[in-house]
């Protein structure tokens, strides 16, 4: 099987590259080959991370405003294929890096955040010193969880037809959707910034 020809190929190559690029930056840098569990889990909450928020991007900047403009062109192709084939796969992809993002966030967490502190996770959700970057970042990670599995996908299973729903149960399945879908993009922006500062400028 080609790796550039399957999605599963591609993702089995890649994870292979990084663990052998891992070990040779490791036996380069003169100590003992070993990959600590804290960077695997770190590594795996930044990978299902960037696929569930490139995910929300894509349906909010390209996908919504796509579908928006299909609807729009009368004479057009409309927007059944995407509906039909891509949505789904869209949104299985994007619910369950959501439900990644956040255990291996947690795992991390608890593992420990700098240290062997079982506690970590505790101090992050009470928004103890040093760990309230970070916190307020997994508070805003989890309400977009929440959002995930709450109101969008149940909303969607009626959008797409894959649970039985009249045209009036759609139009509302759409605004709820659509709405805690743009709350977490809005939620995303500041959940970053304060994802990325706990290790680069927020140390709070």
């Amino acid at each position: 099987m080609h790796p550039l020809n399957s999605v599963k190929g591609a993702i089995t190559t890649g994870v292979v590259l990084a663990i052998i690029i891992g070990i040779l930056l490791t036996s380069w840098s003169g100590t003992a080959v070993a990959i600590h569990p804290i960077r695997i889990d770190r590594w795996l909450h930044i990978l299902s991370g960037v696929m569930w928020i490139g995910l929300l991007y894509y349906f909010n900047v390209v996908q919504t405003p796509g579908l928006a403009a299909a609807a729009a062109d009368k004479g057009g192709p409309g927007g059944a294929g995407i509906s039909k084939y891509i949505a789904p796969r869209a949104l299985l992809w994007f619910r369950w890096a959501a439900v990644a993002t956040w255990l291996t966030g947690a795992i991390y967490l608890m593992v420990g955040y700098g240290s062997d502190n079982v506690m970590g996770i505790v101090s992050a959700f009470t928004l103890q010193p040093g760990y309230r970057s970070i916190g307020t970042g997994a508070w805003l990670g989890t309400i977009m969880l929440l959002n995930v599995w709450v109101f969008i996908w149940p909303n969607q299973k009626k959008i797409l037809g894959l649970v039985p729903a009249t045209d009036e149960e759609k139009a509302a399945a759409r605004k709820v959707a659509g709405r805690a879908s743009r709350i977490n993009f809005i939620l995303s922006l500041p959940m970053l910034m304060c994802m990325g500062g706990q290790a680069h400028g927020l140390p709070f």
